[in-house]
């Protein structure tokens, strides 16, 4: 149920929206998680605590170099087992880098590329954006910690996914199913829902 890069057209984003408070909350949000809890359950499917934060160290590196323009030969991970060791300070680091990257001159012009899919790197960044905002708050609410994500963020992510409603617009795989959420829930719920998310998921169930 991630967030995934999609192989569809993005919906460009018309101001540029810094990573710093996305990945800011984040760290915050890692530097909460417990050793007993790296085997709960999230709201990713079949992805324990530790797959989640395996997962989030390999795409914080993938989207770095994508900012980068560099290659990476590396896939899309969310291995429990290989999560490493120093991941409590490896995380931090790798989050840092990214939004510095994304922040260089330059870095959201021409094309950039993650797991083989090229796209506008303005785009890329978008999907970087999402990717960190919505595994955050799945990071949060499998650990039980509050999560205050940047609104502009939010908002754009929303604009990014959009509604959903055409599937030739939304390919198998990209999103979880849809689940209805008021439109007059707040803007992370409804962000949450039309990706797939229960707004209320606990890991109490």
């Amino acid at each position: 149920m991630s967030s995934g890069v999609p192989g569809r057209p993005i919906r460009m984003e018309t101001t540029t929206v810094d990573l710093g408070p996305t990945t800011t909350e984040l760290a915050r949000v890692v530097a909460g998680v417990r050793d007993d809890q790296l085997r709960d359950p999230t709201p990713c499917s079949g992805m324990p605590v530790a797959g989640l934060l395996d997962h989030l160290l390999g795409l914080a590196l993938a989207f770095r170099l994508a900012a980068e323009k560099a290659p990476f030969d590396g896939g899309p991970s969310a291995d429990a087992d290989a999560l490493a060791p120093d991941w409590r300070t490896l995380l931090p680091a790798r989050l840092e880098a990214l939004t510095t990257a994304w922040r260089r001159p330059g870095a959201r012009a021409g094309e950039a590329e993650v797991a083989g899919v090229r796209m506008p790197a303005a785009a890329m960044a978008l999907v970087a954006l999402d990717e960190v905002l919505v595994h955050g708050w799945d990071l949060a609410a499998a650990t039980g910690q509050p999560y205050r994500p940047d609104p502009a963020a939010v908002q754009a992510c929303l604009e990014f996914v959009g509604d959903r409603s055409d599937p030739a617009d939304d390919p198998e795989g990209l999103f979880g199913p849809v689940v209805p959420v008021p439109d007059d829930a707040p803007a992370l719920h409804r962000l949450l829902g039309r990706t797939g998310r229960h707004p209320g998921w606990s890991a109490r169930g």
